[in-house]
């Protein structure tokens, strides 16, 4: 169902890191979500112009990467 799609906007400086992410977990950096998101995600990833871009995942994706961010954050 197209209702559980969550997109993810991305935003990216000049030098291409990244500056915005939404759904990102407090304890994280833009740019560690967006890497995080990116391992496990490869094929959700749409680039747009003007220096953004979009990740379109299922809900429980999202639900998933987040769990799974924040056990690494806990164990490091």
């Amino acid at each position: 169902m197209a209702s559980d799609i969550v997109m993810l906007h991305v935003r990216f400086s000049p030098d291409g890191s990244v500056t915005e992410i939404s759904e990102r977990p407090a304890p994280n950096s833009a740019q560690a979500w967006f890497d995080w998101i990116s391992l496990n995600v490869p094929g959700a990833y749409q680039a747009l112009s003007g220096g953004r871009g979009v990740f379109r995942i299922s809900r429980e994706k999202l639900d998933e990467l987040r769990a799974g961010i924040a056990a690494k954050t806990a164990a490091a």
